[in-house]
């Protein structure tokens, strides 16, 4: 047997007290979380769900999402997590192409009502039988008798949790959803080995703090693999502390780190990037940067790649190195990190981790040899998924022999260390001549009065494609295009170099904090 949802059941037997989640002015101990994670499971075995099935969630980072995941998975069955953001149509495509027979929805705000949403999709697909409403009051009432909140659904229930049902190691237990850049989402099947060695192979390369236990503000999004596995699933395993931020605003998170004390954080690179700004703006008081370095013993990257000139700031700031590692939902996710024990080569996901292999392979699956030679990032280890679900043509497109072909171009360096250059569909082929954005952006990001920038390539008749920057400004300064394109012009490479530059205020971002390039491609101009 080896069931996921072990990680909380053993967490609080041992250590029930420990402080588990922390939101706002309220805490519940491992003991509070175990009881109603199987207040939840006994509701769903009473509904008949069990080993095979799967049941959706959409939750934001709230108390509840670590209730209900934990609770799904001691049923035997397998956990859904839904984009927040999802709109009707969206959730009912997610319901039926995992064929859930069960949801829980929260009911979301004004300015994002996920379950006016969620009821819209769940009215659209008949195969998924039971909606459950996750109310924000747990003793308020359901806007509909015929749907039942989880306060009804868990009144009455017994607050000693049963055992989890036996499940192996190869089970089902979380389906995690690519985010769909090219064609409909697809279904990541990740097994209970899968995501529990991931979590045991980070607890030993994070090791413990002097005084035993961490505290980690989750502002990462729960439904995403970078905050499941890394934070809330690590956590679990742990005994640590997750202090939840349902929606990640820099002042804030910096505020919450000075105040509880935060030993360790994960984010993307734009969270980084948000939070130095913060600082810059002088929204964050000098005690509060002085706090966060005092306590700060880890800050993990990743999701995307991390411009070097913002891990050097991060680090003068706030006095730790920011940790770059690598992976994506098909592999649980963490490939490679960059271990705490070797001092950190800014620019590099590291090595792979414990149990995980690595390779550069062309277009026919070849390894490429040579250190510094790019090819596509293979991995092969315990953490890669089973398969996409019901796609067995695009699963065998990806996992040859047990290799996962990840989509990401890389190169290796002579000690190992290995780095992501760009995905292989970001790549901008100039005049026959490869050109890879990320390159770009870093050199970019060298000029003192850009903050941030996105590179892609836009169509050209005469050139096949264009560079184009998209470029945020620092605060209060000012730049003109021409100029920038001289000053890159002097940078590098006369293939590389942008032609055209926007400055822009902002840019189009996931709701797991990457730049959405393919909102940007437009006219070369």
């Amino acid at each position: 047997m080896l069931n996921l949802a072990t990680l909380l059941e053993d967490t609080a037997t041992k250590l029930p007290d420990n402080v588990a989640v922390v939101f706002g002015d309220r805490q519940l101990t491992y003991r509070d979380v175990a009881s109603a994670a199987g207040q939840v499971a006994d509701y769903l075995r009473e509904l008949g769900i069990g080993p095979g099935d799967t049941v959706a969630l959409t939750c934001p980072n709230l108390p509840y999402f670590p209730m209900i995941y934990f609770g799904i998975l001691e049923t035997g069955a397998a956990v859904v997590p839904l984009n927040v953001l999802l709109k009707g149509r969206e959730v009912a495509y997610h319901l039926a192409d995992s064929r859930a027979k069960a949801y829980f929805c929260f009911e979301g705000t004004g300015a994002m009502p996920m379950g006016e949403y969620g009821r819209a999709g769940f009215d659209a697909t008949p195969g998924c039988e039971h909606l459950v409403l996750i109310t924000a009051d747990p003793a308020a009432p359901s806007p509909d008798p015929a749907i039942p909140t989880l306060g009804q659904a868990m009144a009455g229930r017994p607050t000693a949790p049963a055992p989890s049902c036996p499940t192996s190691p190869d089970d089902t237990a979380v389906v995690l959803y690519t985010s769909g850049t090219t064609g409909q989402p697809k279904g990541a099947e990740l097994s209970h080995s899968n995501m529990t060695m991931n979590v045991l192979a980070l607890r030993d390369l994070f090791g413990r703090p002097a005084d035993g236990f961490d505290t980690t503000l989750l502002a990462l999004p729960l439904f995403h693999s970078f905050g499941q596995t890394v934070q809330q699933n690590l956590a679990f395993a742990s005994g640590d502390t997750l202090v939840l931020m349902p929606r990640f605003d820099p002042a804030a998170a910096l505020s919450s780190m000075a105040e509880h004390r935060v030993s360790f954080f994960a984010g993307v690179p734009t969270m980084y990037w948000a939070m130095l700004t913060a600082v810059h703006a002088g929204t964050v008081p000098s005690s509060a940067v002085s706090a966060i370095a005092q306590h700060m013993r880890i800050a993990v990257a990743g999701g995307s790649s991390m411009p070097v000139e913002i891990l050097r700031e991060f680090a003068d700031r706030f006095g730790v190195e920011v940790r770059e590692g690598y992976g994506l939902s098909e592999t649980s996710p963490v490939a490679t990190f960059n271990r705490l024990d070797h001092p950190p080569r800014p620019g590099s996901v590291g090595l792979p981790i414990w149990g995980v292999s690595c390779k550069l392979v062309d277009s026919d699956w070849n390894e490429v040899a040579g250190p510094d030679a790019v090819g596509e990032l293979a991995i092969r280890g315990h953490n890669v998924m089973k398969g996409y679900l019901h796609r067995p043509a695009e699963t065998r497109q990806v996992l040859r022999n047990g290799w996962f072909r990840t989509g990401d171009l890389g190169r290796r360096d002579r000690d190992g260390y290995y780095y992501i250059v760009d995905r292989v569909k970001d790549m901008i082929v100039r005049n026959g001549m490869n050109v890879y954005p990320r390159e770009v952006e870093e050199v970019l990001m060298t000029h003192p009065a850009i903050s941030l920038a996105a590179v892609v390539g836009v169509p050209h008749t005469e050139h096949g494609e264009e560079v184009k920057a998209y470029v945020i400004l620092e605060a209060g300064a000012s730049l003109d295009a021409d100029d920038l394109v001289d000053w890159a012009r002097n940078q590098m490479a006369a293939y590389k170099y942008p032609r055209t530059i926007e400055f822009v205020a902002s840019l189009p971002m996931t709701a797991t904090g990457k730049v959405l390039k393919r909102e940007l491609v437009g006219p070369a101009g």
